[in-house]
């Protein structure tokens, strides 16, 4: 699905707070945030089942576990308006993932988000994303989200062939998904963005076109569509399952590319497409270096000059916040070089690019073979320089990830 990468909040001293930091760790006060506007992620984690292709920090959904966390997650949103910075920083992109975010009910999500509001303040307008499985929402349910304050949904449609969703572990239908897309029109919703995977074994250029062009038929806000990754910690990975080769998935790509622009569809980051207007404004904020909190089990956060990561562990992370203790795992100031490659590396995700000088900042640490590999790429046209800025083009983008080991 359509993901941030956030995670949680430190705590101040005693002093401030009864909870301390974990052992090493700076106080949320040396975490202050460089900018007044802030993004927020809460992962909920919980699911019914758990995709074979999903590498995500899950937990097996009941209804007592989700009873169980919710307080420990509205405690931890508690603390973030604690910090010594809170007063003068508010939200504009508030993005609820997952695990499968609409199991919640609209009272559980309207109880995070008004915690949100007392804590930090949500401004008028801000984007207010929530993750949905097809399968676990209803008119009703949607309503309830959208009087809540959701104002965006995102929904992990991923293919629209029944015999892949069974490959892939999903509980909806190709039927089932257009009824939830239908319901969230009814429901009120005028930004719903589309989740699809190619790259599955077993899918076929003329399968992919025709959910490409069912999907497109909806007329989606906003569409990710991710080739198929298989990373630690997923079922797939660990049972050796392989996806399309390298043929299959280029073809899916650039039909995918052909489609989404006869559609009017702007491709604005590499997995990413959106009518004008329409751009995931709190991915923008990953891709763009703009700072988030993160919340709940496993979410990783960024603030001034730090990312850090909340134990994973949805027992642990609600046994730590209920005995006082603040639930972050790692933390990492970044150096300088570490900056200066995720600034490369996420700004040329986009359509829109980096500075040329950005790149020429990185030529100079390693001058003579980055140079050489850079002008090969030009030369092949998957590297552009105009106006001052460097970009990938569409062909680009299928390859970045080679670039991008380059450039760390």
């Amino acid at each position: 699905m359509e993901r941030g990468e956030p995670l949680a909040p430190l705590v101040e001293a005693r002093a401030l707070h009864p909870l301390s930091p974990a052992p090493g760790a700076p106080a949320l006060g040396e975490w202050a945030p460089r900018a007044a506007r802030l993004g927020a992620y809460l992962h909920l984690p919980f699911c019914v089942s758990r995709c074979g292709y999903c590498s995500f920090n899950t937990a097996p959904y009941s209804a007592p576990a989700l009873a169980r966390f919710l307080p420990a997650l509205e405690r931890e949103i508690t603390l973030c308006g604690q910090a010594p910075w809170a007063a003068t920083r508010r939200l504009d992109t508030v993005f609820l993932g997952g695990g499968t975010p609409s199991l919640a009910s609209p009272a559980e999500v309207g109880r995070l988000l008004a915690g949100l509001r007392s804590a930090l303040g949500i401004e008028a307008g801000a984007e207010i994303t929530v993750e949905c499985n097809p399968e676990s929402v209803s008119l009703d349910r949607l309503r309830g989200y959208r009087e809540a304050g959701v104002t965006r949904l995102s929904l992990g449609v991923q293919s629209l062939d029944d015999g892949l969703l069974r490959t892939l572990d999903r509980a909806h239908s190709a039927e089932g998904a257009a009824r939830a897309f239908e319901a969230a029109r009814r429901a009120g919703f005028d930004n719903v963005s589309v989740d699809l995977i190619y790259g599955l074994p077993g899918l076929s250029l003329a399968t992919w076109d025709r959910t490409v062009r069912g999907v497109l038929g909806w007329a989606p806000e906003h569409l990710s569509a991710y080739a198929l990754t298989l990373d630690e910690g997923s079922l797939w990975r660990a049972r050796g399952v392989v996806g399309a080769d390298d043929d299959a998935v280029a073809s899916q790509y650039w039909r995918l590319v052909e489609l989404t622009a006869a559609h009017a569809l702007e491709h604005y980051e590499i997995s990413n497409y959106a009518r004008p207007g329409r751009r995931a404004a709190h991915n923008l904020r990953y891709w763009r270096r703009e700072e988030y909190l993160g919340l709940g089990p496993g979410a990783a956060g960024f603030l001034g000059d730090v990312r850090y990561v909340n134990v994973k562990p949805v027992d642990r992370y609600a046994a730590l916040l209920e005995r006082g203790q603040a639930p972050l795992d790692t933390h990492e100031r970044l150096t300088a070089r570490q900056e200066l490659g995720e600034r490369l590396i996420l700004g040329l995700r986009l359509a829109e690019g980096i500075p040329a000088a950005w790149l020429a900042e990185r030529i100079r640490l390693e001058p003579g073979g980055l140079d050489r590999r850079l002008a090969e790429w030009r030369e092949g046209g998957l590297l552009q320089e105009a106006d001052g800025r460097v970009r990938l083009s569409e062909a680009g983008f299928l390859v970045s990830d080679a670039l991008f080991a380059d450039l760390l």
